[in-house]
């Protein structure tokens, strides 16, 4: 399965990557929501190779594929991270295959097509960048930290997420919105940046990246402090040594 994994985001990044120079096909399918023809061939690619080796395993992928996170395995799928930016000419996004066991993340790949860096995680053996072992930052002032965030689409939860940065925003080092929830885990993960917000996380964005977050020493809570599980909305990712202090930042004005 890891092998597929890393094999089928290749493959989609390929397409993507191939993609990027044209024009673009671009459907709304929702407010602020896009999908393009790249997603798409992507998909394909992606879910191709699975069905061929694993027609049993369940599938849930963003472009429509499958449905709920069953009891065995599920390969949980986004097979372009940061359309936005993809249909923009951002050069920010990445391909997403997260496999579940029983709803729980056993493994994890985020491949960047255009710099050439997957990111992999298997439950119990780290997480790596190209076969390098990766590690959490070790940074513990909050002044110092690098936060990301993503807006989210509806002006509901954009109030929400003001509501917190006007709070963590006095006591951080700086904040970056990357536009990729998938690559803002992976690099949380590297130790690139130090805590990540997302008040309206999907179940294909969180999928590889929490458990690259978990492997890499990091932690993964709501933005409350509660367990996180990938078919939750709102989800704080830290290096670990941050995560208190910011969760305290975040809820007392």
């Amino acid at each position: 399965m890891l092998q597929t994994a890393i094999q089928a985001a290749r493959c989609a990044g390929r397409v993507i990557a191939e993609r990027y120079p044209a024009g673009r096909d671009v459907t709304v399918k929702g407010y602020r929501d896009i999908v393009t023809d790249a997603d798409k061939a992507a998909q394909a690619v992606i879910l191709d190779l699975i069905r061929a080796r694993f027609p049993a395993h369940a599938v849930l992928s963003e472009e429509g594929e499958g449905g709920e996170i069953g009891g065995g395995y599920t390969w949980v799928v986004d097979p372009l991270d940061g359309t936005t930016n993809y249909a923009h000419r951002v050069p920010v996004f990445a391909v997403s295959i997260g496999v579940l066991e029983a709803g729980e993340p056993l493994i994890g790949v985020i491949h960047d097509p255009l710099r050439d860096q997957t990111f992999v995680a298997q439950r119990g053996r780290g997480a790596t960048l190209d076969d390098a072992p990766i590690r959490a930052s070790r940074i513990s002032i909050l002044e110092h930290a690098l936060l990301s965030l993503d807006w989210g689409r509806s002006n509901d939860v954009r109030e929400q997420m003001m509501t917190a940065l006007r709070r963590a925003l006095p006591r951080c080092g700086t904040v970056r919105a990357l536009g990729s929830a998938t690559l803002a885990l992976a690099y949380v993960a590297a130790g690139w940046l130090d805590a990540y917000l997302n008040l309206r996380m999907k179940p294909w964005d969180a999928a590889a990246g929490i458990l690259l977050i978990a492997e890499a020493g990091g932690r993964c809570t709501t933005s409350e402090g509660g367990p996180y599980r990938v078919d939750l909305p709102d989800c704080l990712v830290t290096n670990g040594l941050l995560h208190d202090e910011l969760l305290s930042v975040m809820h007392h004005a």
